[in-house]
C-alpha cells in the first residue's frame, strides 16, 4: 500500500488495537477475533517478545493491517518497517523517528501532550499526532487543543474505554488506540477469543454512533 492509502485507511477504521506481549502462537487467533469484530488495524508493541517476527508473520497474510508501536528510536522504527510494519506509533516525540519514517514513506504517529509538542511533531512531518495519555486529561482537553490546532489530525490513547470513547470522537479525535480495555490478557490466556470479538464489535458500534 502507498503511504496515502495507509493514512486514509487509518482515518476510515478509526480504531487501532494495541497488542502487548501476545506470543506468535495466539497472535493469529487474536487478529482474526478482532477483525471479525470490525477492528482491522493492529499495533504490535515492539517490547513484545519476538515483535518483529510477529509483524513479519502477520504481514505474510494480506488480510491483516499491521504496524508497530512503542517505538522509541529510529533504529527500531527501521527494523519494524523492514519487517513489514505499515505504520509506526511512538509514545513520545522523537524527531529522528519522524525523519526516518518519512524517508521510507511510512506513516508515523508520535506521542505528545502539550500544544507545543503537537505542533512541533506535525511541522516535522508526522502524519498524525497521538495525544497520550489522553484518559488522564480527558475529552475536554482534546477539544481545547483542537481549537487553535484543528488542522492537525489527532489519535488518542491511554485510558480510552467504553465510557469515554464517544466523547473523544465528539471532541475531534481522528482515531483512537485501544489496549487493555479491548485486548484483555485474561481472555487471551483462556482462549476466549469470542469475547474479544464481542468487545471489538461494541467499540466499533460506539464509534459508529457518533
Amino acid at each position: 500500500m502507498k503511504k496515502q492509502e495507509i493514512i486514509e485507511k487509518l482515518k476510515q477504521l478509526k480504531i487501532t488495537a494495541v497488542i502487548r506481549n501476545s506470543d506468535i502462537n495466539t497472535m493469529f487467533s487474536l487478529a482474526d477475533a478482532l477483525k471479525k469484530g470490525g477492528i482491522e488495524a493492529l499495533e504490535i508493541t515492539v517490547e513484545t517478545p519476538g515483535a518483529l517476527d510477529v509483524i513479519k508473520e502477520l504481514n505474510k497474510e494480506n488480510k491483516y493491517f499491521v504496524g508497530a508501536g512503542t517505538v522509541l528510536d529510529a533504529e527500531t522504527a527501521r527494523a519494524a518497517i523492514i519487517a513489514g510494519a505499515k505504520f509506526i506509533f511512538t509514545p513520545v516525540m522523537r524527531l529522528d523517528v519522524i525523519k526516518l519514517c518519512n524517508r521510507y514513506g511510512i506513516p508515523v504517529i508520535p506521542g505528545a501532550t502539550t500544544p507545543t509538542e503537537i505542533l512541533t511533531g506535525y511541522e516535522a512531518g508526522a502524519d498524525f499526532i497521538k495525544v497520550f495519555p489522553a484518559g488522564v486529561f480527558g475529552p475536554q482537553y482534546l477539544k481545547e487543543i483542537l481549537g487553535p490546532l484543528k488542522h492537525i489530525p489527532i489519535f488518542v490513547t491511554g485510558g480510552i474505554n467504553k465510557n469515554n470513547i464517544k466523547d473523544f470522537i465528539l471532541a475531534g479525535a481522528t482515531g483512537v488506540s485501544l489496549g487493555g480495555a479491548l485486548v484483555d490478557k485474561d481472555l487471551i490466556a483462556k482462549g476466549m477469543f469470542d469475547k474479544i470479538t464481542e468487545r471489538a464489535r461494541e467499540f466499533v458500534n460506539l464509534v459508529n454512533q457518533v
